[in-house]
């Protein structure tokens, strides 16, 4: 039951249009109740002065930059409709009708979902229930037997044949359990999700490259994005795609641990580049030569790849920033030095992207950085083309692209995710190019 509730879809699925219907049926009663008492005016009013605040709201989080430096305007609309819905509610608490009482506690209530479910209608990225209260949905996943492989003899994709009774899609699962990636450094991380392409679920699967993958923030470890865009180019390629672990870096939806080991948060750089390449060597399938690892993340989890892409160049040989910040907590620097580096701004300099392409400069030749941002995406574009002027500067090889159209949401990361990973194919030696 608990399982079934948290899997019910909040994008796709009917549950958003029977709440905002029911929303518009309670308000429609209580507007003709306050009409046919004669307080029409008072109505009118109360919902004006709801939209103002839910418009005001919104201009506060723009400025402040609470939830990022740019809000769609979309955004501005649903605080308006929610706020709105949420004062005409209070109001009729103090109708003398006792019907018209609880109604009024139930427009309060509803508005509020309805308000929530519109605005991650905006950004499209929770796509359940669980995802919305950060929980992670999903199965548990049995894994192939992992074999050592260092480097094969020349690309995979040319001594690679399909077999016949490979599976036509993917497969993807949560890490749980026995399987579950052990954190050794005082980090909590929720339990992450694996993609196992068609090529990995045959008989004799051959050793893939491996990508750890990151969401944005709030957010939670889902691998259905990344299995979208690798299931399309799978099936262009016959059944070949990396191995794609998508793991925590916040631990709670609320947090933002900056990258980096702390004593607020703890060790979430040893989680991703110690735990997680140990756990990987032992439990999967992969190429171990570092060549054919990847580090990617969206958003949030797009500085965490940027940054560790830099830091750790003998762990990974690539990266993919897709709508990334230029340095942890761009947004509000002064909050993430506070919280996460004990007020050290020096400490926090020394922690940024921009520190480690200086230092490690003249190690990172034949290594791929890949950087994508929405069209429309006047908050985290900018950044993402500086960031791969001094990416290439420092000797990666550089693809900066700009998905038509998209602002920072779900457009912006699978259109992100198609292009960075179809740009990779030829370097893990998975597609002629």
């Amino acid at each position: 039951m608990r399982n079934w509730l948290l899997s019910l879809p909040i994008i796709d699925g009917p549950l958003p249009w029977i709440v905002w219907a029911l929303t518009a049926a309670v308000v429609m009663a209580l507007g003709i109740h306050q009409v046919r008492r004669g307080r029409w005016r008072r109505s009118v009013i109360t919902l004006l002065v709801g939209a103002v605040l839910g418009c005001v709201g919104y201009v506060v989080a723009v400025v402040t930059g609470v939830f990022g430096s740019v809000l769609p305007g979309t955004v501005a609309v649903w605080g308006a409709i929610a706020f709105a819905g949420i004062a005409f509610g209070a109001l009729c608490l103090f109708d003398r009708a006792w019907w018209a009482k609880a109604l009024g506690m139930l427009l309060v209530l509803l508005s509020a979902v309805s308000g929530v479910l519109g605005i991650n209608a905006v950004y499209g990225i929770d796509r359940n229930v669980g995802a919305l209260f950060g929980i992670v949905v999903g199965d548990a996943i049995e894994l192939p037997t992992p074999t050592s492989v260092s480097t094969p003899s020349g690309p995979i994709y040319q001594s690679w044949t399909a077999p016949d009774d490979m599976p036509a899609e993917g497969t993807v699962g949560i890490l749980s359990g026995d399987d579950a990636i052990p954190s050794t450094a005082g980090f909590a991380p929720r339990d992450a999700s694996i993609y196992l392409p068609p090529a990995a679920l045959v008989d004799d699967p051959p050793a893939l490259p491996v990508v750890v993958m990151m969401m944005g923030q709030p957010g939670n470890p889902d691998a259905s994005f990344v299995k979208t865009a690798l299931d399309q180019l799978a099936a262009e390629n016959d059944g070949l795609a990396p191995i794609v672990i998508v793991a925590d870096q916040l631990g709670d939806p609320a947090s933002n641990p900056g990258c980096v080991d702390s004593t607020t948060y703890g060790g979430v750089s040893t989680y991703f580049n110690v735990d997680i390449p140990e756990y990987i060597r032992s439990h999967l399938n992969v190429l171990s030569d570092s060549q054919y690892w990847t580090i990617a993340g969206y958003s949030n989890g797009g500085t965490c790849a940027y940054l560790w892409g830099a830091e750790y160049p003998t762990v990974w040989h690539n990266f993919i920033s897709i709508s990334g910040e230029e340095q942890q907590g761009s947004e509000n620097v002064s909050a993430m030095i506070a919280t996460v580096f004990g007020g050290d701004q020096d400490l926090y300099n020394a922690s940024t992207p921009v520190h480690f392409l200086t230092t490690n400069a003249g190690q990172f030749s034949g290594h791929l950085a890949a950087f994508t941002y929405g069209e429309k995406d006047t908050g985290f574009g900018p950044g993402q083309q500086r960031s791969a002027l001094l990416s290439s500067n420092a000797g990666f090889a550089v693809d900066l692209y700009s998905v038509p159209g998209a602002e920072h949401g779900d457009d912006a990361l699978s259109g992100g995710l198609l292009h960075a990973f179809e740009t990779l194919y030829p370097v893990l030696g998975l597609s002629a190019g």
